[in-house]
């Protein structure tokens, strides 16, 4: 199966996702503010720039539709911007995807989570993804537009390692009791969204992470472990200098399942923790 993806806000995850549909023979007109942003021929076929280039085309010519733009102060921005056109493009799309994250169960105290469990973000930017979410999901009732939700945990892979704050020592080990995140490599996230595309189920969502949560401080040790260096130093967070925003993202510590991506899509992790996701980075950094 061949088609069309239009992808608004073609960034790392999406560009991941082009790599595996271009070589198929799919077409994949991404927007991104900037044309260079967009990625190289196998990551786009097209690139449109937005806000600016007529969106109507693009529309017209998609059988597929991801949303990976972040939400902002006026909602979801296509469907501030174009929730008509969107709407009118419903009944000849064959799939949508929209890029959350689980950020929207909130804190959990470190117990598991899935995707019946209900959404009770305690972030600023996870309530902003659950009316996000809301949002889309009221379109997709009203139009019959074919919706996917994927909720995604803390994203690395190439280019997003912890491998060069580690070597250049500036890296830390923020050490805060019983605080574990669930992760996701950026090539898992992009079979995923294959795997879904080749089999559709609207109104699903899905959780998108490895099998392993695990301490923040433990990912950096491994990390340095592997570069054969002396442990980044250890930081008790509450009294760690941090950005507003680093500080933010250990306000939330849960353990999320992902049974559903492979129990109805099929799914086979590349990279089921992250051990052997910072071995195969580490192994790409080498050749290159």
């Amino acid at each position: 199966m061949t088609g069309t993806l239009l992808s608004i806000g073609h960034g790392y995850s999406a560009r991941a996702l082009a790599r595996l549909l271009i070589p198929q023979g799919w077409t994949v007109l991404g927007t991104t503010r900037s044309a260079e942003k967009a990625g190289g021929p196998d990551e786009v076929t097209e690139a449109l720039v937005w806000p600016g280039d007529d969106l109507v085309p693009a529309f017209a010519r998609a059988t597929h539709l991801l949303i990976s733009a972040a939400p902002g102060e006026d909602g979801d921005p296509l469907l501030a911007a174009h929730r008509d056109l969107v709407a009118d493009a419903a009944p000849h799309l064959a799939w949508a995807g929209y890029l959350s994250t689980t950020g929207v169960y909130g804190d959990h105290d470190g117990g598991w989570v899935d995707e019946d469990t209900p959404l009770t973000p305690s972030t600023r930017r996870g309530r902003m993804r659950v009316e996000a979410e809301t949002a889309w999901r009221a379109l997709a009732a009203d139009t019959g537009l074919p919706l996917h939700i994927f909720r995604l945990a803390g994203i690395y892979g190439p280019g997003r390692g912890p491998f060069a704050k580690v070597r250049t020592e500036t890296a830390r080990r923020i050490i805060k009791k019983g605080q574990v995140f669930s992760r996701i490599h950026v090539d898992d996230i992009a079979q995923v969204l294959a795997a879904s595309i080749a089999r559709p189920n609207p109104g699903a969502a899905y959780n998108l992470c490895d099998d392993d949560p695990a301490p923040p401080e433990d990912v950096i040790g491994h990390a340095a472990e592997l570069l054969g260096l002396p442990l980044p130093p250890a930081e008790d967070f509450d009294t760690a200098e941090m950005t507003p925003m680093a500080r933010s993202f250990y306000a939330e510590s849960k353990r999320v399942r992902n049974d559903r991506i492979k129990d109805e899509l099929g799914v086979v992790l590349k990279y089921p923790d992250y051990r052997a996701g910072l071995a195969d980075l580490l192994r790409l950094e080498e050749a290159e």
